[in-house]
């Protein structure tokens, strides 16, 4: 499957097949960049699929520098970000030349940071290698590193030049790891579109057995409905705010914990579990709407409660969002599925409710 994210000049290709690791050379050399490059990735991702991607690369002319960084979100730091900068100015990449990152979310989003950065930005393709990556983290052009107080508070806009998902690459992924990214191809389902939200229920039992055929037809789906969003509002203007349901309080979570007690896909379930009971609360959905949501992200083996959360402090983080304007939060509600509403000016005590009730 194709996805065409149509984009003006910054336009470009999702590219969903089986094996499109092995094809990044020759789809890298259509589109006229320099023959520098430097493939960014973690040092167990790199040991699976590195050899794949370089062969590749190589084999289609390109002279290919190699750079390490740590696995998850420890490579999203300042500190990995000179390094990658440091290395880019060593190998003596131009703004001809083009950065890869083959890996996760962590390793997109600082190898990004990177490229968007380097002399003023210089081309980029994701490898994404996990199921979160694959649907979310690599398509739209965000990139960042973390700061101390929050998640992806530093970053930049930075759209990639080609994507390319394998899908079979999931289903070498570790089972916590898989279902993590299963929680942002539900919430596509959830604030996008019914119809797909019924095939992910229905659906259930082949995807974790990570059939092929239904990994391709999942995922493909998943990044059609985000690139439709990307597309019309790139910069995050209030449509794309859409792609943040179940993040308000999901990022809060893993930000007071430390990035540390939840993968990020099961502090978005968590996420996703608040903001539907907040959006019961405040009488903008009903109870079946919020039932499906939790029996669907429980059947998917994801947390729909936690115990012993501290709710100030998860309070506290929501007042620190990026998306805030005026310090005004905005909240994406679901009001049925398939569609949403942004909502701010959210109670703080309702807030403080739903949090706590997912210790229940």
């Amino acid at each position: 499957m194709n996805v065409d994210v149509s984009l003006g000049t910054r336009s470009y290709r999702i590219v969903v097949a089986s094996g499109a690791l092995a094809t990044v050379g020759p789809r890298l050399r259509e589109l006229s960049v320099g023959a520098r490059a430097a493939l960014v990735s973690d040092g167990a991702v790199a040991r699976l699929y590195g050899k794949t991607v370089m062969a590749s690369l190589e084999s289609a002319g390109f002279t290919v520098a190699t750079i390490e960084v740590p696995e998850g979100e420890g490579a999203k730091t300042l500190a990995i970000a000179q390094h990658c900068w440091n290395e880019l100015l060593a190998a003596g990449l131009d703004r001809t030349s083009t950065v890869l990152a083959l890996g996760g979310g962590a390793v997109g989003d600082v190898a990004g940071f990177a490229a968007a950065t380097y002399m003023r930005g210089i081309n980029f393709v994701q490898l994404p290698t996990t199921v979160l990556a694959q649907v979310d983290a690599s398509i739209g052009g965000k990139t960042a590193i973390d700061h101390p107080l929050a998640k992806n508070l530093i970053g930049a806009f930075h759209q990639p030049r080609l994507v390319l998902v394998d899908p079979a690459v999931a289903r070498t992924l570790p089972e916590r790891e898989f279902r993590s990214g299963l929680a942002e191809i539900a919430k596509h389902g959830i604030v996008l579109e019914a119809e797909y939200f019924a095939e992910l229920e229905r659906d259930v039992e082949p995807l974790l057995a990570r059939e092929l055929g239904v990994l391709e037809r999942i995922i493909g789906g998943s990044c059609r409905l985000k690139a439709s969003v990307v597309e019309r509002d790139e910069r995050e203007a209030e449509l794309r705010h859409v792609l943040n349901y179940g993040h308000t309080i999901g990022h809060a979570l893993e930000a007071v914990t430390g990035y540390a007690r939840f993968a990020h896909g099961e502090a978005v379930s968590l996420g996703i579990v608040a903001e539907a009971r907040l959006a019961r609360r405040l009488g903008v959905a009903g109870d079946e709407t919020v039932a499906r949501q939790e029996r669907l992200l429980e059947a998917l083996g994801l947390p729909v409660r936690a115990a012993a959360i501290d709710v100030e402090p998860v309070v506290g983080a929501i007042a620190r969002d990026k998306k805030s304007k005026d310090g005004r939060v905005p909240f994406v509600l679901a009001p049925k599925i398939g569609a949403f509403r942004l909502v701010y000016d959210v109670p703080a005590a309702d807030v403080r409710a739903v949090i706590a009730s997912l210790g229940s």
